[in-house]
């Protein structure tokens, strides 16, 4: 039996299309707005997502959104309903992931067609799925004893100056890279010039990957945060190892997953959380990030800018939230200007 999720906020024409497909023979959960959508999706993982477009709390692009963002959601089939006014906006929203839309007012028949029209070709993917992952597994018997972590290994490396900008979001990508000295950041930029910081970098870290994996521009634009020296790994010796070593795909799988699910928390963290909580977690993940020995002092060495743009805030709030933290003993601010935490528990504690 097939389960479907419906996300409604009007409750009559919630319950009557959860009436009509319990007649259908289809199990059905059912949500008031997109929040409680994404959470019943990830807790049931429904086979299909019946969601209204204009909704309280979170709209149906908002959960669409969410939903295609997260690995372990984002393959399941979304059909919108919309009123006529909506359509120019719903075309946006199926590029961006929905499989299809449906114009109310609509009668029963209508909407069955289109879960059945979804659920057939959701199983045809299935079988075309099953026919490459037995090409996977021959290409994984064949795989060679090359692994990631040998690509960089007898390769010249690249010099890059502090703020000096790696690769820049929109552009091609022909590098794959790795951090054999250095930090490095990654943003996107607001048109009014603001940074949002996606990901913080090391040793041994490798960037870029992404762009290559989808084979699309950069997303976001890479720059050292201070001197910094990078092993540039063509496309072709990246693409070559990907496709002979199922292992190494694997590996990069684990790897986006992993960024994805630390980007989310730290743009909920930048939308919802308290200024001082903001400057709290920028604190602690750079410490958690960048301190390589427990057993040593540890000195965040980065600009009071780039620390704002991880925090999320102005740069003025910032600072004035750090000499809050100084007063209160949580770090020390050293004549350089570098910020020693002496107190992680009780910055933890300002995250609760």
């Amino acid at each position: 039996m097939k389960t479907i999720l419906i996300v409604e906020d009007n409750d009559a024409i919630r319950e009557n299309i959860a009436e009509m497909l319990e007649l259908a023979n289809y199990q059905v959960l059912t949500a008031a707005n997109g929040k409680e959508g994404i959470d019943t999706a990830k807790k049931h993982m429904p086979d299909l997502i019946v969601t209204d477009v204009m909704m309280p709390v979170v709209d149906g692009f908002g959960m669409l959104h969410m939903l295609r963002r997260d690995p372990i959601t984002e393959t399941i089939p979304v059909i919108f309903l919309t009123s006529k006014n909506e359509r120019t906006d719903l075309r946006n929203a199926m590029d961006s992931g929905a499989d299809d839309f449906i114009t109310k007012p609509f009668n029963n028949d209508e909407l069955l067609k289109a879960i059945e029209n979804r659920f057939n070709r959701h199983d045809t993917l299935k079988k075309k799925m099953s026919a490459e992952l037995q090409n996977l597994n021959e290409l994984m018997a064949a795989a060679n004893n090359d692994t990631l972590e040998t690509l960089p290994a007898n390769r010249e490396t690249t010099e890059f100056r502090k703020k000096q900008v790696i690769y820049k979001e929109g552009y091609a990508p022909h590098y794959l890279y790795y951090i054999q000295k250095g930090k490095v950041k990654t943003y996107k930029t607001h048109e009014d010039g603001k940074q949002l910081v996606l990901g913080l970098y090391h040793n041994g870290d490798f960037l870029g990957y992404t762009a290559l994996l989808e084979e699309c521009p950069y997303k976001e634009t890479a720059e050292a945060m201070d001197e910094t020296e990078l092993v540039l790994i063509p496309r072709k010796d990246f693409e070559n190892l990907v496709q002979k070593n199922v292992q190494v795909a694997n590996k990069l799988v684990k790897m986006l997953a992993k960024n994805i699910s630390e980007n989310e928390r730290h743009l909920l963290g930048i939308a919802y959380n308290t200024l001082r909580k903001k400057v709290a977690g920028a604190l602690l993940s750079m410490q958690k990030k960048y301190q390589a020995d427990k057993t040593q002092t540890f000195y965040i060495d980065i600009s009071r800018e780039d620390m704002a743009a991880i925090a999320g805030t102005a740069k003025e709030s910032f600072i004035r939230t750090l000499a809050e933290f100084k007063d209160e003993k949580l770090i020390r601010v050293g004549k350089d200007n570098r910020i020693e935490i002496i107190n992680s528990p009780k910055l933890e504690h300002l995250l609760r």
